[in-house]
C-alpha cells in the first residue's frame, strides 16, 4: 500500500515510539496526544477519526504493566483497556474506517493450553488469575473485530499477538514494568551497589518469549503493507524460549553483574511456559533480526543513555 494515512493509538507506548521510529516514507501518521483523543471518551474518538479520515487504524495503546501490577490494579486493567478498544473499533467501524490493526498480547491464552500456542486455543480454556482482567479486555477486542469482519464482506479488522515484548522506551519499574527492563534496572543496581546476590522470583525455571519491540515494529509495518493477506488473528513471536533463570545470566552478562542468585518460593510467577506457535507467521517469510543478546544489549544501552543518567 502507498500513500496511506494512518491513525496509531499509544503513540508514547514502548510498542508506539517502536512503530514510530520505523515509520516508512510513504505513511501519513497521526499519534494523536491523550489532549486531543481520549479514547475513554466515545464522542471524542468518533470526533477524531471523522476528523482525520484515516485508512487504517493501528491500535497500542493500553494499559500494562507486570505481574504486581496487574494482582493490585486488576478492575484498571480491565475496565480501561476493554473500554478503550471498544470506543476506538465501533467509532471505526461506524465511520467506514476499512482497516484496523489491533495488537493484542500472550496472555489471551489459556492457562493450560499446550505450547506453543495456536491461535485458535483462545479461549478454550481458565486463563491466568495473575493477569486475567487484561487478558479479558484482549479477548473483547479480538473478538469484537472478528465479529465485525463476520458481518461485514468489506472490512479487514486483524489482530496481532505478539509474544513478550521488550526494548527501547520500555518501563524499567518493579511494579509496572515488565520483567526484562525490570531485571535490566535490578543488577544494574546490584552492580552499582557491589551486591553480591540478586534474588528471583518463584523457582526460576517457568519459561518466557520475548521479542525485541524493534522486531515487532519492523513487523507491523510488514502488516500493514499486505494487511489484506495477513490472517484475522496472527502470533507473532520467535518460536522458542528461554527460563526465567537463563534471563537473568544473559542479562548480567550484558550489564557486567558477577553475583550470584537466590529463588524466593513465595512470589508468584504466573503461567509455567507461554510459547506461541509461529506456524501462520512462517507462511508470510518475515524473519526477526536481534538475537536476545544483541536486544538486551540495545535495551541496556538505552536505559543507560536516557533512563540511568
Amino acid at each position: 500500500m502507498s500513500d496511506l494515512k494512518v491513525l496509531l493509538t499509544g503513540a508514547r507506548g514502548m510498542v508506539g515510539k517502536n512503530i514510530t521510529d520505523l515509520k516508512p516514507n510513504h505513511i501519513d501518521l497521526y499519534k494523536p496526544a491523550k489532549l486531543e483523543l481520549n479514547l475513554l471518551d466515545y464522542v471524542n474518538v468518533k470526533k477524531y477519526i471523522n476528523t482525520i479520515k484515516p485508512d487504517i487504524v493501528i491500535h497500542a495503546a493500553g494499559i500494562v504493566g507486570g505481574i504486581q501490577a496487574n494482582i493490585n490494579h486488576p478492575v484498571k486493567f480491565l475496565r480501561e483497556n476493554m473500554l478503550m478498544a471498544h470506543n476506538l473499533i465501533w467509532a471505526s467501524f461506524e465511520l467506514s474506517v476499512p482497516y484496523i490493526l489491533n495488537l493484542g498480547s500472550s496472555c489471551m491464552y489459556p492457562r493450560n493450553a499446550p505450547n506453543p500456542l495456536k491461535e485458535d486455543v483462545v479461549l478454550n480454556g481458565e486463563l491466568e488469575p495473575t493477569n486475567e482482567g487484561y487478558a479479558l479486555s484482549k479477548i473483547f477486542a479480538q473478538r469484537f473485530c472478528q465479529y465485525i469482519n463476520y458481518e461485514q464482506n468489506n472490512i479487514n479488522y486483524k489482530t496481532l499477538i505478539p509474544c513478550n515484548l521488550y526494548g527501547k522506551y520500555d518501563k524499567f519499574d518493579t511494579e509496572w514494568g515488565h520483567m526484562i527492563p525490570s531485571v535490566i534496572q535490578k543488577i544494574h543496581k546490584a552492580k552499582q551497589q557491589n551486591m553480591d546476590e540478586i534474588e528471583i522470583w518463584g523457582n526460576g525455571e517457568a519459561r518466557r518469549e520475548f521479542m525485541f519491540s524493534g522486531d515487532f515494529a519492523d513487523f507491523v509495518w510488514f502488516a500493514i503493507d499486505h494487511i489484506g493477506q495477513i490472517p484475522e488473528l496472527l502470533n507473532v513471536g520467535l518460536g522458542y524460549d528461554y527460563s526465567i533463570n537463563e534471563y537473568y545470566k544473559i542479562i548480567a552478562r550484558v550489564v557486567g553483574f558477577n553475583g550470584s542468585f537466590k529463588h524466593n518460593l513465595t512470589k508468584p510467577v504466573g503461567m509455567k511456559q507461554k510459547l506461541v506457535d509461529i506456524s501462520r507467521l512462517n507462511q508470510t517469510e518475515w524473519v526477526p533480526k536481534y538475537t536476545l543478546e544483541q536486544g538486551i544489549k540495545e535495551t541496556y544501552d538505552y536505559y543507560l543513555r536516557t533512563i540511568n543518567n
